[in-house]
């Protein structure tokens, strides 16, 4: 079951979404993998820090950061990687790696991958390592209000 502030978000907001169960996977190529969705449709919620606050940064699966892009379409001074013990009390209802990128629900911007943007539907972890959520990606824009800008780039050694 997703998280279930993240399942009543969605409900009060009337919003279509599919669930989708999976045996136990933790990173998003390998969770990719388990559900033949390709890395480049699903979302993966990074967490940063951008000027010392914490921040979510959603990107494609088969991607990564590229900080100084984020950092300047933050119009920040710094941006870095967030470290777990930073943000894992942050997210009592979600297994730690595993939060949707609704950032908006935890008081935390949300800034989406221009790479993101350009797929009709999103999908990304609902909370667990066996659960995933896909809904159309301008419902996830409407309610997150994300900053979409370009600050990821392909990981070397994924297919794109």
């Amino acid at each position: 079951m997703p998280a279930k502030k993240l399942k009543e978000f969605l409900d009060r907001n009337q919003i279509k979404y599919v669930s989708i169960h999976h045996s136990t996977a933790y990173t998003s190529q390998e969770i990719a993998a388990l559900t033949h969705i390709p890395g480049k449709e699903l979302a993966k919620t990074v967490m940063v820090k951008l000027d010392g606050k914490l921040a979510m940064a959603v990107i494609p699966a088969s991607h990564m950061v590229d900080f100084n892009a984020l950092k300047n379409a933050a119009d920040a001074g710094s941006a870095q990687l967030a470290t777990e013990s930073e943000f894992k009390s942050l997210f009592p209802d979600c297994e730690t790696g595993a939060m949707p990128p609704f950032g908006n629900l935890y008081g935390m911007t949300v800034y989406a991958s221009l790479a993101m943007a350009q797929d009709e539907q999103i999908t990304f972890n609902a909370g667990t390592h066996h659960e995933l959520i896909r809904l159309a990606y301008k419902d996830f824009e409407r309610l997150t209000q994300p900053v979409v800008a370009g600050f990821s780039k392909v990981a070397r050694g994924v297919a794109a």
